[in-house]
């Protein structure tokens, strides 16, 4: 193993102690003191810099069936992260390597150097490969141009637009040759945000009104591809603003994930009879074929300002959970991530 400074005894990480329902709660987990062990044969220690909280991990608190394995009760849960490795027992990386690994909501992780990325902090922030260059961003770049099969001259709407992976979709669409992108919103400031920072053509507050009457006002002639963050109502609208041979891709629903009842689907689904449109929901996991080519794309876009970004930041690994509770109330502007 090679040579490291002196390692704490432990470090602290968050638990998981019994599944929310509805809403979670501070007592449904833990932040508790964990031992720090050296790493074995084809592992490395990385001390955590970065960590990244997501929507989708609301679905891992649940026991239900999922394409993920849930979250196991008083066990530490896994997140993104990047880190700097103090400790290393295997080949092709050395101590001081920055990695992005998968075992956030801790200090100090243990990981297997087949499931350590080696990213390039002076190409860019290290935070930037938890969401700009990161799995954010190949979702924004998967979802739109593969599931979606947006083609230059499309029409797209995109709810929670001013989050990670739409605001990453509305500007992927302009510069690929969208003739119109509309977002949604939870708050004017965000809108304006959308329309004067990040290039969209037309943004609406979801909060001020129906959103079919706001869509139909933003987008008079019909949209081509609706990217789905949200769900519930947005859904029910981008259908009935829906042109022909029009594409929805569904990447998340986060208005249903903490109910505790289920929420009444579209009334219209009908209407993609008329449309001959398609929708269809994609996992990022399933895309991972096009990480090269995203990052050739999108690493010049991000390095020029052309695609710009937003992070949230919020410091301390103690303020992880409202970290997380936050992007489930929207509070964040693009991607939430907590800083060691």
């Amino acid at each position: 193993m090679s040579d490291a400074p002196a390692l704490p005894a432990t470090g602290r990480e968050w638990h998981l102690l019994s599944r929310p329902h509805g809403w979670p709660e501070p007592a449904d987990f833990a932040l508790v003191e964990a031992e720090v062990r050296a790493p074995g044969e084809g592992q490395v220690l990385v001390r955590n810099e970065y960590l990244s909280v997501d929507p989708y991990m609301r679905g891992r608190m649940s026991a239900a069936k999922s394409y993920v394995a849930p979250f196991e009760l008083g066990k530490v849960m896994q997140g993104g992260a990047v880190g700097e490795v103090v400790a290393s027992n295997a080949e092709g990386i050395a101590v001081g390597d920055r990695v992005l690994h998968f075992l956030g909501w801790r200090e100090y992780a243990v990981v297997d150097a087949k499931n350590a990325v080696k990213v390039d902090p002076e190409a860019a922030p290290l935070s930037a490969y938890l969401g700009v260059l990161g799995m954010t961003g190949l979702t924004a770049y998967a979802g739109l141009l593969r599931t979606a099969a947006f083609k230059e001259g499309d029409s797209v709407f995109v709810s929670g637009a001013a989050g990670a992976v739409g605001s990453q979709v509305g500007q992927i669409a302009k510069l690929k040759g969208a003739s119109r992108v509309i977002g949604s919103a939870g708050s004017d400031e965000k809108v304006e945000l959308l329309v004067k920072e990040y290039g969209f053509d037309a943004a609406f507050n979801y909060r001020n009104g129906s959103v079919s009457e706001q869509l139909r006002d933003a987008a008079p002639d019909g949209i081509d591809v609706y990217f789905d963050n949200v769900g519930g109502d947005h859904l029910e609208a981008a259908i009935g603003s829906l042109n022909r041979d029009g594409r929805i891709a569904v990447c998340g629903m986060i208005s249903v994930y903490n109910n505790t009842e289920p929420a009444p689907g579209p009334k219209n689904l009908a209407r993609l009879i008329q449309t001959r449109g398609r929708i269809e929901g994609f996992l990022v996991g399933d895309h991972y074929d096009l990480q090269p080519q995203f990052v050739r794309e999108v690493g010049p876009w991000v390095r020029s300002g052309e695609l710009k970004y937003r992070e949230t930041v919020v410091e301390g690994i103690e303020n992880n959970l409202e970290a997380f509770l936050g992007v489930l109330r929207g509070d964040n502007t693009g991607k939430m991530i907590v800083k060691l």
